[in-house]
């Protein structure tokens, strides 16, 4: 896909052939927080069924602060088909990971309870942030009234005894329902401002996207696609976008999303013009541009 100018996808057909792997964005993709995009489920499903030399595999890279199953259980309630992917990872899932290298952690949980299966069966106190010596943020305990400055003084305490914070869900911001609502990225971003350690985890870091390769490639028993071969497709650009550019995959920027209304996608009926314009002034670039993903 030509980088200059940043072409206009109708659909994900036109492409598919070029890829055996798409690493999937699922908020903003292949849902909205409340309902699932039909077209999109459809469209992984189709290139699921691709013949060729590799069974072509959808591995759905979520930025969500919980295990892998329970975003699942998400998805089955939205009626994002099963048939649509082979496996998913989360932000929660690595979290997990680095929570379990710190065995016997006295552990903050900054953010809802609803988070709370990140720590289950690991060997940790949850406790209150002035005995913490590790906090785990996942998100605002009420992201409908709260923004990170609610956070500050909790921030400034932490930050006082040098305490480090894994970000569980880098996201600034998601879509629901037409209304963007404040992550966890908000807040470490804050933390990171007056000079705290935050490790995130989740894109656009590395490590998520070299843990997605390993489990596309443990799918087969074989090695992974090449890079030019992966597809990764999300709605943000900080994050799907910066993070594929970063590893060296090519991306599809899914335009009716978090960026809607900077495309001027702001009602239903509103439809995808140029978008090189606003893409052009942005950090970073996508490959393509897709109005939502669809086959």
């Amino acid at each position: 896909m030509a980088a200059d100018p940043i072409p206009t996808l109708s659909g994900l057909g036109g492409i598919a052939g070029a890829y055996d792997l798409i690493l999937c964005d699922v908020w903003g993709v292949l849902h909205d927080g409340t309902r699932a995009h039909a077209g999109a489920g459809a469209a992984l499903m189709a290139f699921r069924g691709l013949a060729g030399p590799r069974p072509r595999r959808v591995v759905l890279v979520s930025n969500a602060p919980r295990p892998w199953d329970g975003v699942r259980a998400i998805l089955d309630g939205y009626g994002v088909p099963r048939a649509a992917y082979d496996a998913i990872l989360t932000s929660g899932d690595l979290t997990r990971g680095l929570i379990a290298a710190r065995a016997g952690a006295r552990i903050h949980h900054l953010g809802p309870a609803r988070d709370a299966p990140i720590f289950a069966g690991l060997d940790v106190a949850l406790v209150a942030a002035e005995a913490a010596d590790l906090v785990v943020c996942t998100g605002l305990f009420d992201d409908a009234t709260e923004t990170a400055d609610d956070y500050s003084g909790t921030l400034a305490a932490l930050r006082a005894r040098d305490v480090p914070m894994i970000c569980a869900n880098p996201d600034l911001v998601v879509e629901r329902d037409g209304l963007l609502i404040p992550c966890a990225g908000l807040i470490a971003a804050a933390y990171a401002g007056i000079g705290g350690a935050v490790t995130y985890a989740g894109k656009p870091h590395r490590p998520i996207y070299a843990a997605a390769l390993a489990l596309a490639a443990a799918l087969d028993g074989g090695p992974a696609p090449e890079l030019g071969r992966v597809l990764a497709v999300g709605d943000a650009l900080r994050t799907d976008i910066a993070g594929a550019r970063t590893f060296g995959i090519p991306s599809l920027l899914v335009a009716r999303g978090i960026h809607a209304a900077d495309l001027g996608l702001t009602a239903e009926h509103h439809r995808l013009g140029d978008a090189a314009a606003w893409l052009g002034r942005q950090a970073v670039q996508p490959d393509a541009v897709i109005e939502r993903l669809a086959w």
